[in-house]
């Protein structure tokens, strides 16, 4: 397995990059977020990587933030995603404002992403709910309010379970978040202003 490649930057042309390491040109395919964060051709460059083994190729794909590359390993894992829907999603998405999408189950957000169609937004927040609370290191950073167990997400997880819809109970916390501290507090604060 290829952790990282740390070269000089030789060609860039997306999805396409080129990194000369040691006179050695690793073609490497990565998304418009790692894009954006590249040097100009020909300066130093240092990329976290993920080495995909098909039948027909060996690809390897390039991040620039281990958040990046974690998110990138789950959407593999979730049927019907492949790596070029992965990398679609990275372009068109934040992985903090996707962790966000997957918590509000907000499917009509991520259908936006060119190439993620109505079952695969659907498919996407019931396989990636899971993952990303048990989430690695780097996904655990995304998670807003303290990550899983956090008062924030057990009250909403109270709220949808009362049967508010996930955007409801998100736009209620967002009301009340900096008047609550436990879960207990942000749940009757939510039901406060949901009866106002």
């Amino acid at each position: 397995m290829i952790g990282f490649l740390r070269g000089t930057l030789a060609g860039k042309q997306p999805p396409q990059l080129l990194v000369d390491v040691g006179g050695v040109g690793y073609e490497v395919e990565a998304p418009m977020s790692t894009f954006y964060q590249l040097p100009e051709t020909g300066q130093p460059v240092h990329l976290l990587t993920h080495l995909l083994v098909r039948e027909d190729a060996h690809v390897l794909y390039g991040f620039a933030t281990e958040a990046e590359r974690q998110l990138f390993r789950n959407l593999i894992k979730v049927s019907g995603v492949g790596a070029r829907i992965a990398l679609a999603i990275l372009s068109g998405i934040s992985v903090e404002s996707f962790v966000r999408c997957v918590q509000a189950q907000d499917a009509v957000a991520l259908t936006r992403i060119p190439g993620v169609g109505r079952k695969t937004a659907e498919r996407l927040i019931v396989e990636m709910r899971d993952r990303l609370k048990q989430g690695g290191s780097a996904m655990g950073q995304v998670l807003p309010a303290g990550g899983p167990g956090a008062p924030a997400d057990e009250a909403f997880d109270a709220l949808v379970a009362l049967g508010y819809r996930p955007p409801e109970a998100q736009r209620l916390l967002k009301l009340v978040e900096d008047k609550a501290a436990t879960t207990e507090e942000l749940i009757r604060a939510a039901l406060q202003a949901a009866a106002r």
